[in-house]
């Protein structure tokens, strides 16, 4: 938690001038038992009703400056609080960007929208309430019994006797609500993570009748994050009541010993009314410290899982002593391989491939081959765990992501647009292509009849591209690979919701393509990459042949299995 406190520092001022105008308040507040005590003793006492009007507006005047302090305060301390939140909230979103594909799958998407969003509101609570009332309760607290003291040093020995046992019960009780509170910090992560695959998959929930399963799991997830919360809310709960009966306890000692003092004639009336208004004080100022301390159990818990992110090394590490290959080659693999973290086994194991510029590569196999697998090595989303990948004669592992990644135009399974005009979403190729470049990109991608429908660059699309047919979205996904004009062209099953036709006119356009870029052509048809120059079978995380589509229907079974069950629903397109 202290690391997050850096990016505090721009809003230090806001950090000095809020518990500065809060002790303020708390001073004035301190006065008000000798301002009562006074109207009691002298006004009442002597009948003096001029004095009890005189002071009486002393304490509206008390009450209006201790008004201001408190609102200046509560100003400097949100100002701080959100501020620090934002730019908090900032670091950390730029860093979860850095984050590989393999890190992503490690920490899991719900854990970071915990810590992205109720994770940062605890923070930011908490600093709040820190900033406010951190300094100012313990400042009444032990003010109050100064101020006792000076009214009455033999009375004010129960506040002496009453602060120390309330302490350890804040304390005690603090000590252990901590753990507690990240336990359930971590099952609300869980519940989150069911919410997650239940709105992501609710069509599939459906499809199978799985709604009543889903729902149990729910609320037997839930059902554990309640009992984790009602009982450490028990736990906190046992705060207020035993701080009121020990304050309560003191009162009484308290008023019986002002009462013996006042009969022997050694205080005043006004001194014992004073004596339990600072009493008073004492409790509910202790139980606000004792609601701040729980409050920053849970930001401290909370702050720590966002430092645990943060602590994650983001993107990925650049070796440039790493043996090079030759540069004749735009794609070389040697003994790649990948195993998944926590897998089993190998996804990917011994391929061993060489493309030329220009040349044009299909990737096939059964689900689970790892076809995706062997594309994303290629831009270093997964890194190899054996062997080698790579481009223009240097291991990706040796370029700056960045770098490498410029050179590379990815089109993966899942179309993703967001929510804009087609022309912002085209931009993510290339953030300096004119309208021209777009067009043309486009075209290639078959997607022109997309932009007449949508009214051109300029024409809207939701999120998730909602408004448009799956084949679309592919096509305008394409197009955006293509205005970045690659050096290599990744299409990662892109293709599967397009037409014979337009799959075919596509791949004429990929083959007229400038700049000479190799295209990798992952696909489950046969007829997408049956004219590629290399075709790369891959059967359970190995490779079963590589070779041109003749070569593979005679020397290759698993090729020519896929391609006889397909024959007779492709028959005449292929």
């Amino acid at each position: 938690m202290k690391k997050l406190l850096v990016y505090l520092r721009e809003y230090r001022r806001e950090s000095i001038l809020g518990p500065l105008f809060k002790l303020l308040e708390a001073s004035f507040e301190l006065i008000v038992p000798l301002v009562v005590a006074a109207i009691i003793d002298r006004g009442i006492g002597n009948a003096d009703r001029g004095y009890i009007v005189r002071m009486c507006l002393v304490l509206v005047a008390l009450g209006l400056i201790g008004l201001v302090c408190s609102v200046t305060a509560q100003y400097f301390a949100a100002k701080a609080s959100v501020g620090f939140v934002k730019k908090l909230r900032h670091v950390l979103y730029e860093h979860i960007q850095g984050f590989s594909y393999q890190t992503l799958d490690n920490i899991g998407i719900s854990t970071l929208i915990t810590r992205m969003t109720s994770d940062m509101n605890q923070v930011q609570t908490g600093l709040n309430l820190t900033l406010r009332l951190l300094l100012r309760s313990p400042f009444v607290v032990f003010g109050a019994m100064i101020m006792a003291f000076t009214v009455d040093a033999r009375a004010a020995l129960w506040f002496v006797a009453a602060i120390p046992i309330l302490s350890i019960v804040v304390f005690g009780i603090m000590l252990v609500s901590i753990p507690l509170y990240k336990k359930v910090q971590g099952q609300l992560d869980r519940v989150l993570g069911k919410t997650r695959e239940n709105l992501t998959g609710v069509r599939v929930i459906r499809a199978f009748g799985k709604e009543d399963a889903e729902i149990a799991d729910f609320e037997s997830n839930n059902e554990s994050l309640t009992a984790m919360q009602k009982h450490v809310g028990r736990i906190s709960a046992l705060m207020n009541p035993i701080t009121y009966v020990i304050i309560n306890l003191a009162i009484l000692f308290l008023i019986r010993t002002g009462a013996l003092r006042v009969e022997a004639g050694i205080i005043t009336q006004g001194a014992v009314v004073a004596l339990y208004n600072y009493m008073s004080q004492i409790l509910v100022e202790l139980i606000k410290l004792a609601n701040l301390i729980i409050n920053i159990t849970k930001s401290i818990a909370c702050g720590k899982r966002i430092q645990a992110v943060l602590d994650i090394p983001a993107g990925e590490k650049v070796n440039e002593e790493l043996p090079s290959g030759d540069a004749s080659f735009r794609v070389e693999f040697r003994g790649a391989g990948l195993r998944y973290a926590g897998a089993g086994g190998e996804a990917l194991s011994g391929v061993d491939l060489r493309v030329r510029p220009g040349e044009t590569v299909g990737v096939i196999g059964g689900t689970g081959s790892g076809k995706s697998t062997l594309v994303q090595m290629i831009p270093r989303f997964y890194e190899a765990t054996e062997g080698q990948v790579l481009v223009n004669g240097r291991d990706v592992r040796s370029y700056a992501p960045e770098d490498l990644r410029r050179r590379i135009g990815v089109v993966p399974q899942k179309a993703m647009l967001f929510k804009g005009t087609i022309r912002e979403n085209l931009l993510w190729g290339n953030a300096a292509a004119a309208d021209e470049e777009l067009l043309h990109a486009a075209a290639l991608a078959q997607a022109e009849d997309v932009l007449a429908a949508k009214g051109g660059l300029d024409g809207k699309i939701e999120q998730n591209g909602r408004n448009l047919s799956g084949g679309q979205r592919q096509r305008l996904t394409i197009a955006r690979a293509l205005v970045r004009k690659p050096e290599i062209l990744i299409l990662d099953d892109s293709s599967s919701a397009l037409d014979f036709a337009t799959d075919a006119a596509l791949r004429r356009a990929l083959r007229s393509l400038d700049g000479n870029p190799t295209v990798f052509i992952v696909s489950q048809r046969t007829s997408s990459i049956q004219h590629a120059d290399q075709i790369v079978v891959l059967d359970e995380g190995t490779v079963a042949g590589i070779g041109t589509h003749d070569e593979l229907l005679k020397n290759c079974s698993v090729y020519r299995e896929i391609y006889d069950s397909q024959f007779r629903k492709e028959g005449a397109q292929a």
